[in-house]
């Protein structure tokens, strides 16, 4: 029993290290991507290659002086960027990061928990995202914050539903919610979901992007027009934990798809982990890729776009997936 606790404990520790890191360091990624995309150079003269820049914001950002205005709800303000960031990270609990290994003579699983029912708890733990977003916007005080907040919360339903149903076509063909056992579905190139199922692919990705607020359905943020968004009020280590949250929850995105379209962490000749990296990078160089490339929607478009394109083609893509295993 010791020795379940222990392992558990340290691949909690583990994956909370990682995923930190790894938003650190996608911040940077993504400011060196689309700065060469506009031809600009990014991040420079932190370290060689500017390499060090995370590591300087995030010292600036634990210095920095904390500004609170008069007119807020203090407990909600406060509690807002919690709840903001928890859900962000709950994601990785149940996303399997390779084949199972043998460590300290004992077979470990590369899941911290792993759930029978990982989809249910995804779809539960990232609706939950938008409720931090929503009371800063209103807790605020700010008319700016209040704008941003209501159109989160419009958004994550207008493109939830599609979300969902983007799935529902894998759970179908693979007929388990263990993402582990989706997995282990996908053992070769031909047999990745994305083959069987481009629409929700493509739908899943679509959403993906309008849940995580990312460009360019960021219209909870649009900085042209509401100067922040839901964050306008926020400083210090408050707005970073909103810049982490959101930078996890992308990377839980691309942790997702991968498991569920990209064949998770099978590949040949290289460790599995090292897969699972590989195809979240990807992924990742992908999301930054249409921030360089795309305006952002107008508000309008962007709920005409969720409700008469993404989700009446989510719900043909699973109504044709269900007759097609039916038969």
């Amino acid at each position: 029993m010791l020795e379940i606790v222990l392992i558990s404990a340290i691949k909690v520790v583990v994956v909370i290290l990682v995923v930190l890191t790894g938003c650190a360091y996608a911040t940077y990624l993504e400011r060196k991507v689309v700065g060469h995309m506009q031809h600009r150079i990014g991040p420079l003269y932190a370290g060689p290659h500017g390499l060090l820049q995370p590591i300087a914001d995030a010292v600036k950002l634990i210095f920095k002086e904390e500004i609170v205005p008069d007119n807020v709800e203090r407990v909600t303000y406060a509690l807002a960027p919690i709840i903001s960031f928890v859900p962000s990270m709950l994601i990785f609990a149940v996303i399997p990061f390779g084949a199972d290994t043998v460590l300290f003579g004992h077979e470990v699983t590369m899941v911290i928990s792993d759930m029978n029912v990982a989809i249910l708890f995804i779809l539960a733990t990232t609706s939950l995202g938008v409720y931090g977003i929503v009371l800063a916007g209103w807790s605020s005080g700010s008319k700016y914050s209040l704008m941003g907040g209501l159109r989160s919360s419009a958004q994550m339903i207008s493109y939830e539903v599609g979300y969902g149903l983007s799935i529902v076509g894998v759970i179908l063909i693979a007929n388990t919610l263990s993402l582990r056992e989706l997995v282990e579905q996908q053992a070769s190139f031909g047999d990745w979901f994305i083959w069987r199922q481009p629409l929700g692919f493509l739908l899943f990705l679509t959403c993906a992007i309008a849940e995580t607020n990312r460009l360019p359905f960021d219209m909870p943020e649009a900085e042209s027009e509401l100067v922040g968004g839901f964050h306008t009020e926020y400083s210090s280590m408050r707005f970073a934990m909103f810049f982490i949250g959101e930078y996890a929850a992308i990377l839980g995105v691309a942790a997702v798809a991968t498991s569920l379209f990209l064949g998770g962490w099978q590949g040949p000749y290289l460790p599995s982990v090292v897969w699972f990296c590989i195809k979240v990078f990807l992924f990742m160089f992908f999301y930054i890729w249409l921030r360089a490339t795309f305006p952002r929607f107008r508000y309008d478009q962007l709920m005409a776009f969720g409700w008469k394109v993404l989700f009446p083609l989510a719900l043909l893509n699973t109504i044709v997936t269900a007759a097609l295993v039916m038969l």
